[in-house]
């Protein structure tokens, strides 16, 4: 949800043109990571939940993509986008062990 709030910021410094294009596109990515994270709980299955886990970070992938595409096409600044792409470092990692613990989890049922 933090990475969701940084990026609706950095939206919200993007030139007025790109309010449906590049803009439009990161708001529904970044809000898919957290959504799928709890729809992936929700469903009460640990293979279900290892699924939408994948989705969150093909998500937040896109998410970092296009916070690199700002930069690149000189929207905004690498310091400006700094903060933003540490939170999508940090969840990467998170995402991954959480994955891993579930795959554990499932290995270890199936003994």
């Amino acid at each position: 949800m933090r990475l969701a709030e940084s990026v609706y910021a950095v939206v919200a410094e993007l030139p007025a043109d790109e309010q449906f294009g590049l803009s439009a596109q990161l708001r529904r990515a970044v809000v898919s990571v957290p959504s799928n994270i709890a729809e992936g709980h929700a469903r009460g299955s640990t293979h279900d939940f290892i699924r939408f886990i994948a989705i969150a970070r093909g998500s937040l992938a896109e998410v970092e993509t296009q916070i690199h595409l700002i930069v690149r096409l000189n929207m905004m600044y690498p310091r400006q986008v700094a903060s933003v792409l540490e939170r999508c470092d940090e969840l990467g990692r998170i995402l991954q062990g959480l994955r891993k613990s579930l795959e554990d989890k499932l290995a270890a049922a199936s003994r």
